[in-house]
C-alpha cells in the first residue's frame, strides 16, 4: 500500500466561469471571458461559458457529489463580476462545510470585469489595487468560514496567453503587454496578501502553473525562466532572476520597488502540473507567441500518446517539479491544485485512471524525497468549459450532458473514492 501522510487534503477543483452559467443573474457584469467568448472565431464553435454546467443553479446537487465522492476539500473561484452580490458563495460555502467540505477559495480565475479591461485591465497597474479591495470584500462575506485562499491562479496564462498569443481573453497579442500584465498581476497578488492578512486570513497561497523544460540547456533555460522562474522567484525570493529581467527590459520595464509588495509571504504554494515542455535550438524556428523572444526555439511533439489536449503524458516530471521546488524555494509547502486529463467521452475512462494513478504515484515519490506535499486537487470536478476549446476537451471525474445538464460520475470517480477512502494507493 503506498499511503499518504495524515490529513492529506484530497479535493476537486472548479473555475467560475467554467461552470457556473447564471452569466446575468444577481447583478453580476460581464467578464473578459463574456466578451471574448462571443467575439466570433475566439472559441471551438463559438462556444461560452453562459450556461457552462448550470452549477449556479445546482450546486447542492453538487455538493452531494463531492460528499459521495468523499472529498475532504474543494476548490473553487469567485467570480470577481459577482462582487456586488456574493450570496451564492454563501450558500455554496455553507453547503460544504455541512457536509465537511473544507472550502478553499481563489480570487482570481481569469473572469475580470470588462469594465476593467476597458481601463487597460492587467497592463493598467491600477487594476492590481482594484483586485486587493475585492480581496478584501470577498473575505469579509466569507472569511468567518474559508480558511484557505489563493489571490490568483496561473498568471502566466492570463498574461501570456491573454495578452501575449491573444488566445485566452481579452485577446491581445503584444509581447510588452504580456510582461507588463505579468508584472501587475504579481502585484495584484502582493496587495491581495496584504488586504486578506489586515483583515485577518490565516492562510493564504497563489497558484501557478509550473512547466519542466527539457531539451537543449540554452532553449530550456530561457523557457523555464518565462514559464516559471519568471513567477516563482519574485513572489518567493522578492527578486527577478538576473536572465529573466535582462530578456523582459528587450520588451518593457518593471517597477522593481514593487518586489518587497510582491513578495509578500505565503503560507502555501499552489501548483497546477500538466505536462512538460521539450526545446531544441532551431535557427528557423519562430518561436512560440506565449514566450516572448523565443525565435530560434522550436517545441518538441508529445512521446507516447498524449491527452486529448495533445500534451504528453509525463508523471516523472511531476515527482521532478515537486522535488525542484523543495530545494530550491524550501520552507513552503506545496499543494497540488491542479492535475487531470482530457480524454474521450464517456463514463468508461480508463485512460484518465491510468493518468491519475501514476501522477498521485509521483507524487508520493516526492513526498519521499522530501517534498513537503500537503494535498492533491483533481481537476477537474466536472466537465466543463475549457476555455477557448470550449465543450470538447472533458476534463471531469463526473460527465456532463450540456443537453440535459445531467451529472454522471465516471468510472474514475469511483476509483478516485476509493483513493481518498484509503488515503492511498495498493501496490
Amino acid at each position: 500500500m503506498t499511503t499518504f501522510p495524515d490529513g492529506f487534503l484530497w479535493g476537486a477543483a472548479t473555475a467560475s466561469y467554467q461552470i457556473e452559467g447564471a452569466v446575468h443573474e444577481d447583478g453580476r457584469v460581464p467578464s473578459i471571458w463574456d466578451v471574448f467568448s462571443h467575439t466570433p472565431g475566439a472559441t471551438d464553435d463559438g462556444h461560452t461559458g453562459d450556461v457552462a454546467c448550470d452549477h449556479y443553479h445546482r450546486y447542492a446537487e453538487d455538493v452531494e457529489i463531492m460528499a459521495w465522492l468523499g472529498l475532504r476539500a474543494y476548490r473553487f473561484s469567485v467570480a470577481w463580476p459577482r462582487v456586488a452580490d456574493l450570496g451564492f458563495y454563501d450558500r455554496l460555502v455553507d453547503a460544504l462545510l455541512a457536509r465537511g467540505i473544507a472550502p478553499v477559495a481563489t480570487l482570481y480565475h481569469w473572469d475580470l470585469p470588462q469594465d476593467l479591461q476597458d481601463e487597460g485591465g492587467w497592463t493598467n497597474r491600477d487594476t492590481a489595487y482594484r483586485f486587493a479591495d475585492y480581496a478584501a470584500r470577498v473575505y469579509d462575506r466569507l472569511g468567518d468560514r474559508v480558511a484557505t485562499w489563493t489571490t490568483l491562479n496561473e498568471p502566466w496564462v492570463s498574461a501570456f496567453v491573454g495578452y501575449g498569443s491573444g488566445r485566452h481573453a481579452p485577446g491581445v497579442s503584444d509581447p510588452a503587454a504580456a510582461f507588463t500584465a505579468a508584472h501587475n498581476l504579481m502585484l495584484a497578488h502582493g496587495l491581495g496578501v496584504q488586504a486578506l492578512r489586515a483583515a485577518g486570513a490565516s492562510s493564504v497561497s497563489i497558484t501557478l502553473n509550473l512547466t519542466p523544460v527539457l531539451g537543449d540547456p540554452g532553449p530550456a533555460r530561457l523557457v523555464d525562466g518565462l514559464a516559471n522562474r519568471l513567477f516563482l522567484d519574485p513572489i518567493l525570493r522578492g527578486q527577478y532572476p538576473p536572465d529573466v529581467l535582462d530578456h523582459l527590459s528587450r520588451f518593457t520595464e518593471v517597477n522593481l520597488d514593487d518586489l518587497p509588495v510582491i513578495a509578500q509571504p505565503v503560507d502555501v504554494l499552489g501548483v497546477n502540473y500538466y505536462t512538460v515542455g521539450r526545446v531544441v535550438a532551431d535557427p528557423a524556428a519562430e518561436g512560440a507567441p506565449e514566450y516572448p523572444g523565443s525565435r530560434g526555439i522550436a517545441w518538441e511533439p508529445p512521446r507516447g500518446r498524449p491527452t486529448e489536449m495533445g500534451w504528453e503524458v509525463a508523471p516523472s516530471g511531476l515527482e521532478d517539479l515537486l522535488v525542484r521546488l523543495a530545494e530550491e524555494y524550501p520552507g513552503v509547502p506545496l499543494m497540488v491544485t491542479e492535475n487531470g486529463a482530457a480524454v474521450p467521452d464517456g463514463v468508461a475512462d480508463p485512460d484518465r485512471i491510468s493518468y491519475l494513478e501514476s501522477h498521485f504515484r509521483a507524487a508520493h515519490a516526492a513526498l519521499e524525497k522530501g517534498a513537503d506535499l500537503r494535498g492533491y486537487f483533481v481537476w477537474s470536478l466536472l466537465d466543463n468549459f475549457e476555455w477557448a476549446r470550449g465543450y470538447h476537451m472533458r476534463f471531469g471525474l463526473v460527465r456532463v450532458d450540456y443537453d440535459t445538464l445531467e451529472r454522471t460520475p465516471r468510472d474514475s470517480a469511483r476509483w478516485y473514492r476509493d483513493v481518498i477512502a484509503r488515503n492511498g494507493l495498493p501496490d
